[in-house]
């Protein structure tokens, strides 16, 4: 690789993680050609940029974004995922990716300037995605109107129910 390829290299991957919301890096020693294969194509469907870069070249494309913290982990061979629709796609990724196979190990994981350990990549894979933050903001929001509603429901139905209990105790008196 000439210097060139690596410049290019480092001003795209550079690009992405100064839009990125969050990024794993994750060791894929053992993995097979056809399963980085399906590992990049499901990245794609899921809007996580997926690449593998000599270290070096990672560390100077993430200077100087918030994924400046990742530098001195990178060692060993390591493909780097950003998310870049929703803060924990690439976690996700990655997580559901290393259950069936073990081989890709999550290593580090950078949400908004601060490294996190792998422990971590279960509580960044469960941020919610934009449509299902919405969705329990627009239920939150939503269940007070709900509560009313049914409580000024109930008084009318409460009457009902009392005027038929007098209805039957006459009845039954007569």
């Amino acid at each position: 690789m000439n210097l060139e390829d690596k410049k290019a290299i480092v001003s795209e991957v550079a690009a992405v993680a100064a839009q990125a919301y969050s990024a794993v890096a994750a060791e894929y020693r053992g993995l097979s050609v056809a399963e980085m294969t399906e590992l990049r194509q499901k990245a794609r469907e899921t809007g996580v940029y997926l690449r593998v870069v000599k270290n070096s070249l990672a560390r100077r494309a993430v200077q100087g974004t918030d994924f400046e913290c990742m530098q001195e982990g990178m060692v060993g061979p390591l493909v780097l995922a950003f998310s870049q629709e929703d803060p924990g796609a690439a976690a996700r990724l990655v997580k559901d990716f290393s259950k069936d196979h073990k081989q890709l190990e999550c290593k580090m994981v950078s949400l908004s300037g601060q490294l996190l350990g792998p422990a971590e990549l279960d509580r960044v894979a469960s941020i919610p995605n934009r449509d299902q933050a919405i969705s329990m903001l627009m239920a939150t929001m939503k269940a007070p109107l709900d509560k009313f509603a049914r409580t000024v429901n109930e008084v009318p139905g409460k009457l009902v129910r009392t005027v038929a209990a007098i209805r039957d105790q006459k009845q039954a008196a007569a």
